[in-house]
């Protein structure tokens, strides 16, 4: 597989999410284009985000025993890319030169670093560039999967 497109942990957790349908069938939507393609990545950072969210912040909350298997399930369904001592010190450099807040950085960080030009996301401007990673927000009514894949 190719990573070709970071996914943020936003678009795990709306699959799962029954208090926001309309978000959820496009998150299933996009995910689903996205395993397809095979072009899809996601970060260590974004299988904590995830476990943490849908145990703490669903309603319903998913179990533990669910969530990890859900966890092991997307760690096998898309390329899982380390959080490592570089990741963390290019975070910094984006909080300090693009005012990025901490854990954005760090997934811009993941992004740069490994060469992947998209960052999918809805905590981004839609369309900002930042050396060279676009971040795009699927949730967007505009949004076309197929001009991305």
């Amino acid at each position: 597989m190719t990573a070709r497109i970071l996914l943020d942990t936003n678009l795990l957790v709306y699959c799962y999410d029954r208090a926001e349908l309309a978000k959820q069938q496009r998150a299933l939507e996009v995910l689903g284009l996205l395993a397809y393609a095979r072009i899809g990545a996601i970060s260590t950072q974004v299988l904590a985000e995830f476990f943490v969210t849908v145990i703490r912040k669903l309603r319903p909350p998913l179990t533990v025993e669910d969530a990890a298997g859900e966890v092991s399930r997307h760690s096998e369904a898309w390329t899982v890319l380390d959080v490592t001592r570089a990741v963390v010190r290019e975070a910094l450099r984006g909080v300090q030169q693009h005012q990025l807040n901490y854990w954005d950085a760090q997934l811009w960080a993941v992004a740069l670093l490994h060469r992947i030009p998209v960052l999918l996301s809805e905590d981004f401007s839609d369309g900002r560039v930042v050396e060279g990673v676009r971040f795009v927000n699927p949730l967007l009514p505009a949004f076309r999967m197929p001009e991305w894949i």
